[in-house]
């Protein structure tokens, strides 16, 4: 017979209950500590990814300090087990203080076995997820674009058009919306191009007020303007023989616009106050949240200039768009953050990782790293919740994000609500849309009591 692959270590003191709890996980490799002692040795040794414990544990078997001692002592050596609490009946005042500790979740005595089994399949199918998490963010930290995590398809492909671009000399327009990481695309662009042991020179033209912004892109002479007491070179001289990073590009004043498209065609710049043209070879990344061809329509962006500064174009999806990596990225800032501010030991609820991928994330990564570490730094337990990362509770329908039947009938039925509502309730038409037929159009129907308009 194959033994089980699937490890539960059950931590209880009573002989019949032991007996019990293993025949109730037939399925499982059941690991069986009657003691402190015994369970800290089994977590070292066998590593198991989901714990039962009973918090009345010896030498006081009627009390829970023992219990609440170990269950810190596991979570310290083990964070990433799922520890499930068993407690006396009705004791919901260990049952909480177990979960802000950072147990995954509680039972209540007498044992039921089904609801039981239940909890502890549910918990090791979370840790699968998890362990897959941390597994994607090991392969992509050491991936060519350092500090890129993802494993969203979209992202991944973002990726690879850099590894392709960054060895040119091509001028680069990064597009994406605030908070998608477009300086770090541009850092990965120069140092994995030829430039990389030249300087990386950023400046972003919505912080400097217009009329500063020129001498600091091509400097100025000595004398040019009143305080000009040196000559002193600009941002696009002092990046020569690297690369230089225009940020938010939307926002550069028109008569610069007509200066840099100048630069970029000739290669030469003047500095303000100067007539001597000075030849500078550096490599030009650009980047914008704006939508640069309405800014072309309204006279406020040069066409000309966009097609020099657009040689190749890089659009960043924003994290809604990248598939599983909300709740990825926020593991890797959990964990970071985390041993910062040293308070390691933290996890995330189960209501949390739903709220993480139900949010909509305006602010893209930097809203999702400030909410993180505002969470880490405020909360007041290792365990943190929806309410902790200011997200709010997520419905039961929600959290039941591995019942592969709940969700195809969630995908289902809004498929078939959006089909009707595309062709004004017409069930013949909606059943092409969907590409079923009648009959099958009218089974979804009954099965989800809709009614067509």
């Amino acid at each position: 017979m194959e033994e089980p692959t699937r490890k539960l270590l059950v931590i209880e003191d009573d002989p019949g209950l032991q007996t019990q709890l293993r025949w109730c996980f037939e399925s499982y490799g059941v690991e069986i500590a009657g003691d402190r002692e015994a369970a800290l040795e089994s977590v070292r040794q066998h590593h198991p990814p989901v714990v039962t414990l009973d918090l009345g544990l010896p030498p006081e078997p009627d009390g829970t300090s023992v219990g609440f001692s170990l269950l810190g002592d596991i979570l310290q050596q083990a964070p990433h087990t799922k520890v499930i609490v068993v407690t006396g009946n009705n004791d919901r005042e260990h049952a909480t203080r177990s979960v802000a500790m950072g147990a995954y979740d509680f039972f209540y005595k007498p044992i039921d076995a089904d609801m039981l089994e239940l909890i502890v399949n549910r918990a090791y199918r979370v840790y699968e997820l998890e362990e897959e998490n941390r597994r994607l963010s090991m392969r992509h930290s050491s991936a060519p674009l350092e500090g890129v995590i993802t494993g969203s398809a979209s992202m991944l492909q973002v990726c690879r058009t850099v590894e392709k671009v960054a060895p040119t000399d091509a001028t680069v327009l990064v597009l994406g919306e605030s908070g998608t990481g477009k300086e770090l695309l541009a850092r990965s662009l120069h140092e994995l191009s030829q430039r990389k042991e030249g300087r990386f020179v950023a400046i972003n033209c919505a912080a400097i007020p217009e009329n500063l912004l020129e001498s600091e892109l091509f400097g100025y002479e000595k004398g040019a303007f009143t305080g000009a007491a040196r000559q002193t070179p600009g941002k696009i001289e002092t990046a020569s023989g690297g690369t230089l990073f225009l940020d938010e590009i939307g926002d550069m004043p028109a008569p610069l616009q007509a200066k840099l498209l100048r630069f970029l065609q000739e290669r030469v710049i003047e500095r303000v106050g100067g007539r001597k043209e000075i030849p500078v070879d550096v490599r030009v990344l650009c980047a914008t949240h704006k939508d640069l061809h309405e800014l072309i329509r309204v006279n406020l962006f040069r066409e000309d200039l966009f097609y020099r500064v657009g040689e190749v174009t890089i659009s960043i999806p924003a994290l809604r768009e990248r598939e599983g990596d909300a709740l990825l990225l926020a593991r890797v800032f959990l964990e970071r953050i985390s041993k910062q501010q040293g308070k390691q030991g933290h996890r995330f609820s189960k209501d949390a990782m739903a709220a993480i991928e139900n949010y909509s994330w305006p602010g893209n990564v930097r809203e999702l790293e400030n909410r993180v570490k505002r969470a880490v730094i405020m909360a007041e337990n290792k365990q943190l919740t929806a309410s902790d990362l200011e997200l709010g509770g997520s419905s039961a329908e929600e959290l039941a994000t591995f019942n592969l039947r709940e969700i195809r009938d969630r995908t289902d039925r809004q498929a078939t609500i959006r089909a009707l509502n595309h062709v004004g309730g017409k069930v013949s038409k909606a059943a092409d849309l969907l590409g079923i037929s009648r009959p099958t159009m009218y089974d979804l129907l009954r099965k989800f009591d809709l009614k067509p308009k």
